[in-house]
């Protein structure tokens, strides 16, 4: 991460979602992390297939959001990850993220492969997973709002 003095951070959150199950949880992470308390965060609000190297190459943080699908990440996801490894290898200093996921089973196929992936990037997972299991209920999505409000509160305060 670099110095930006009083410059605002940038804090990239990517998704995927067919069934809206993840978006909602998605919205509910883009309005934590834009609550008006946090004033020095701008925030990129992307689908996975919209989004690209450049906006990894922008950001300070990024939290990633997934439906489980045949107990693994979206496809959508898996592409956005294989699209962007090679143009920012060597490019990016270790990026803190975090994710949410909408599982049918546990969110354990998810959780790996994602977390195998970030590994490489280097990603740094830097706060607990939000996963709903079997259908989004309303404690997920203020979990969710919270983990996008925890992430933006912990890169303007300069934690990440």
């Amino acid at each position: 991460m670099t110095d930006l003095g009083s410059a605002p951070k940038h804090l990239l959150v990517v998704y995927h979602s067919m069934g809206g199950s993840t978006e909602s949880m998605a919205q509910a992470v883009y309005e934590g992390a834009t609550d008006p308390l946090i004033e020095g965060v701008d925030v990129r609000f992307k689908r996975a297939f919209d989004a690209g190297a450049e906006d990894l190459l922008w950001a300070h943080a990024l939290i990633l959001g997934t439906p489980e699908n045949f107990g693994y990440m979206s496809g959508a996801m898996k592409d956005f990850l294989d699209r962007t490894f090679y143009p920012v290898e060597g490019k990016l200093q270790p990026l803190p993220y975090a994710m949410f996921i909408s599982a049918g089973n546990d969110g354990q196929g998810a959780l790996t492969a994602i977390r195998r992936i970030a590994n490489g990037y280097p990603f740094t997972e830097v706060q607990d997973p939000v996963v709903a299991k079997g259908g989004v209920e309303a404690g997920h999505l203020e979990a969710c709002r919270e983990l996008g409000m925890a992430l933006a509160a912990g890169l303007e305060a300069g934690i990440y």
